[in-house]
C-alpha cells in the first residue's frame, strides 16, 4: 500500500509518498520539502498570499519529483492524501485543490488529512507504537497535550490559553532582534548563554490542568531586555538562555500533569510522544526524555526532518485512515481551524483493561 500525502498548510511546500510492508511497518519511499524561509524573512513572518503563491508554483514540481524518487507513477499509489487544515486557507486550498483534481484523474480515494492527525501519528511511521499514547504537540501555531487512543480518536488534555510555544520562541526572537525562524535562533544563542541570570516567572506551574501560558513570561522577558537596553551579545545569549529554561520547566511540569491525566482518561500511555517543530529542540528532548524515564516510559520524538512540515507525515496519517476506510469526496472542504479531537471532560473513558 502506497500513499501521496501533499502539505501546504503554512511555508513549507512537501510531498511525499508512504508506504507499508507485510509486517505493517511504514517506509517512506520519498519525501521533497521545500521551504519558502528565504520568501519570508524580509518580513519577519510568513505572509499568507506570498506563500499560497509559492505552493502554487511548488507544488507540481515536487510532487513529480517525490514519484521518480520513489520509482513510482500514479498507477502504483493507492491513495491521494492532502492536509486539509488547520492553517493558512489560501495555502490548504492549493494543495487540496490539486489532490482532489488528481485523485479524479487517476481514480484514486481521496483522503483529507487533518495536519495536526499527521503530527499525532508520526510515531506510529517511525517507531510502530501501539495506542493509547501521549502526544505533546508544540509547533509555531499549536500547543497541545493530546491523549492518542486511536486513529481518528484523540482527547484533548490540555493546551495553551494564549501563545503556542513555538510562536513565544519566534515573537522572543524577533524582540532580540534574531534572524527568522526565531526558534533555531533561539535554542543557538541560549547554548552559549547563562540560564540562571534572569529570573523569569514559570506561568501555570503546578496547576492541576494541563493547561499552558506564555504570554506573560513573553512581557517579563521583555521588560528585562528593556531594562538592561541597549543589549550586547552576551545579554542576548542569557536572555534566550533564561527563556528556554523557562520554557522547559513549564513542558516538562505541564506534561507531568498530563500523563496522569491520561492515566485516568484513557488507561496507561505505551509511550510519550514530542512532535511538531518544537519537538526538534534539543534541550527539551533531553528534559523530557528524564521525564518519560521517570515515568516508565520511552521518549518517541521523531527525526529533525519529520518535526516541521512535510509531506510524509501525511500521506502515513492518509494510509492509516485508507486502511481503516475512512476515505473523503470531493466535496469535503479545506479549513482554517479543525480542532485536534475533543476535550477531556466530554469523553468518557474506556473500562480499564
Amino acid at each position: 500500500m502506497r500513499v501521496l500525502g501533499i502539505e501546504t498548510t503554512c511555508d513549507e511546500t512537501a510531498a511525499a509518498i508512504v508506504g507499508v510492508g507485510e509486517d505493517g511497518r511504514g517506509a517512506i519511499l520519498a519525501n521533497e520539502v521545500l521551504s519558502q524561509i528565504a520568501e519570508h524573512a524580509a518580513y519577519g513572518g510568513v505572509v499568507p498570499e506570498i506563500a499560497a503563491r509559492a505552493h502554487v508554483e511548488a507544488l507540481d514540481r515536487l510532487i513529480d519529483r517525490a514519484l521518480k524518487d520513489a520509482g513510482l507513477t500514479f498507477a502504483g499509489l493507492d491513495g491521494i492524501a492532502a492536509a486539509a487544515g488547520p492553517g493558512l486557507i489560501g495555502g490548504v486550498l492549493v494543495g487540496l485543490t490539486t489532490a482532489k483534481a488528481l485523485a479524479l484523474v487517476t481514480r484514486k480515494p481521496l483522503l483529507a488529512v487533518n495536519h495536526l492527525e499527521g503530527h499525532a501519528l508520526t510515531a506510529r511511521l517511525t517507531d510502530g507504537i501501539g495506542f493509547p499514547y501521549l502526544l505533546l504537540l508544540a509547533s509555531g501555531g499549536h500547543t497541545q497535550l493530546v491523549a492518542v487512543r486511536g486513529v481518528g480518536d484523540y482527547v484533548r488534555l490540555g493546551g495553551t490559553i494564549d501563545d503556542a510555544i513555538g510562536e513565544a520562541f519566534d515573537k522572543v526572537a524577533k524582540l532580540l532582534g534574531l534572524a527568522y525562524p526565531g526558534g533555531p535562533e533561539v535554542e543557538r544563542e541560549a547554548a552559549r548563554g547563562n540560564p540562571e541570570r534572569f529570573s523569569l516567572p514559570r506561568p501555570m506551574l503546578g496547576r492541576p490542568e494541563p493547561n499552558f501560558s506564555l504570554s506573560g513570561l513573553k512581557t517579563a522577558l521583555r521588560l528585562e531586555a528593556e531594562r538592561i537596553a541597549p543589549l550586547s551579545g552576551t545579554d542576548v545569549a542569557d536572555l534566550c538562555a533564561s527563556f528556554q529554561a523557562a520554557v522547559v520547566d513549564v513542558v516538562v511540569d505541564r506534561t507531568r500533569v498530563a500523563l496522569r491525566t491520561a492515566n485516568e482518561a484513557v488507561g496507561r500511555p505505551t509511550a510519550l510522544v514530542a512532535a511538531g517543530g518544537v519537538a526538534a529542540n534539543q534541550t527539551l528532548r533531553r528534559a523530557l526524555k528524564r521525564l518519560a524515564a521517570e515515568a516508565g516510559l520511552r521518549l518517541i520524538a521523531p527525526p529533525l526532518a519529520l518535526c516541521g512540515d512535510n509531506g510524509a507525515m501525511i500521506a502515513w496519517a492518509g494510509l492509516e485512515r485508507l486502511r481503516l476506510g475512512l476515505v473523503d469526496d470531493i466535496t469535503v472542504q479545506a479549513r482554517a481551524r479543525w480542532p485536534l479531537g475533543s476535550d477531556a471532560e466530554t469523553v468518557s473513558a474506556p473500562a480499564h483493561s
